[in-house]
């Protein structure tokens, strides 16, 4: 009997292990002990296509606009300030990059299971120019998009704080902040907020949920490498749209107009029309060389900004896996030890339903991923090729314009 009960599961050595960092380990093992409020609660319900977070009954979304450049220690230190309203308050509030930066580490830390958007990078240089800034309320529009269709993150504390506290209270923004970083429900404690579906059908089958995650783990890594590629492919695009085609098309177009300017020396008073058409069409081409230099804003940049929340959502994945995979080893090995009876199966069960819940969560973050990504997808890939429809339309017009002059000649 004694030795039944001192068997134990061994702990990682590698305590840099996302699994031990993140308190994966220390709850498998059944070490956590924290209070958990009704508020802290996380639910995994079982949705159709197995488990879910739980819809957020209120959603709402919040939108990002008016970059403008403010100012503190009387005029000494510039910042850019971003304009937010959030649907289910309607009030404007407005934070700098630091604020998000603040609000990232606190949930990337709190979250162990959940892939929290990367934010777009930071700049030291240029911070000020109106391209960056563009760049970055995208970036961070799409950040937002992500955490208001989030049923866990969207209600978290700390990014409710984010979205409501006045700008002007400082006082406010503090004790808000400070609450955060004092949060208990964090590190091992946090996997105790998730409750999960009991009952008949409710519970999981361990050889499933490892091929499940083994198979997103081979998605992600594909996906990732794909993203790489149509990046780099469409920066390309995109750089020869702006130089390379732009100058092309301005070379034929310059062609053209030689050749009418050729023709006016003629002086023949029935060959002017030609000549017009003729200069006309040169026109047509330089216009279409600046329409080529214009289009990547319209519809490769929106693809690339995507590909680029998606890349840093891809990045997260590894470390969320690994804790998943973690718990499976702890439950793997406490079997092992029951059937070589050095353990109680009591605490072999209580290993295994921690993991169940970590299982749980794994899975309805995976499920929340495909969901959101399939909605990002469909409407990025609308909205490129409606772009490019457009635009070769333009494109077309001119041409029809240029070749409508020829008919009175």
């Amino acid at each position: 009997g004694a030795a039944k009960s001192s068997a134990t599961v061994s702990r990682n050595l590698n305590r840099f292990s996302t699994f031990v960092k993140s308190g994966g380990e220390a709850f498998v093992l059944g070490e956590a002990s924290g209070f958990v409020k009704d508020g802290d609660k996380l639910c995994v319900v079982l949705g159709p296509r197995g488990p879910e977070w739980q819809e957020n009954p209120y959603p709402f979304q919040c939108s990002i606009e008016d970059p403008t450049k403010q100012t503190k220690f009387k005029g000494m230190k510039s910042y850019i300030a971003y304009k937010l309203v959030p649907s289910h308050t309607g009030q404007q509030v407005h934070r700098r990059y630091k604020h998000f930066d603040w609000l990232y580490g606190r949930l990337a830390e709190k979250f162990p299971v959940i892939s929290v958007p990367h934010l777009p990078e930071k700049q030291a240089t240029g911070r000020f120019e109106e391209d960056f800034i563009s760049k970055r309320r995208k970036g961070l529009a799409w950040w937002m998009d992500h955490m208001c269709s989030h049923p866990v993150l969207a209600q978290c504390d700390a990014f409710q704080h984010f979205l409501t506290c006045p700008s002007t209270d400082e006082k406010a923004w503090k004790q808000g902040k400070r609450k955060a970083e004092k949060d208990e429900m964090v590190g091992a404690n946090f996997f105790l907020t998730i409750s999960v579906p009991t009952g008949p059908g409710a519970s999981l089958d361990l050889q499933e949920v490892e091929s499940q995650v083994d198979g997103f783990k081979a998605f992600t890594k594909k996906m990732d490498e794909s993203a790489l590629q149509l990046n780099h492919t469409a920066n390309e695009f995109a750089r020869k749209q702006v130089t390379g085609f732009k100058k092309e098309y301005q070379k034929v177009g310059h062609s053209f107009k030689c050749l009418s300017q050729a023709f006016e020396l003629d002086q023949q008073a029935f060959s002017a029309g030609l000549n017009q058409a003729i200069a006309f069409t040169a026109e047509a081409y330089d216009a279409i060389g600046d329409l080529f230099a214009d289009q990547p804003r319209q519809d490769l940049d929106p693809v690339m900004d995507l590909l680029a929340l998606y890349q840093g959502h891809l990045a997260n994945f590894p470390d969320i896996i690994h804790v998943q995979k973690g718990a499976l080893t702890k439950v793997k090995e406490s079997k092992r030890h029951v059937e070589e009876g050095k353990m109680e199966l009591q605490k072999a069960e209580g290993i295994q339903e921690r993991c169940n819940i970590i299982s749980f969560a794994t899975l309805a973050e995976i499920n929340h991923f495909h969901k959101i990504r399939v909605r990002d997808f469909k409407s990025q890939m609308q909205h490129f090729l409606q772009q490019q429809i457009l635009f070769f339309q333009k494109v077309t017009q001119k041409l029809e314009e240029a070749l409508h002059k020829y008919d009175s000649v």
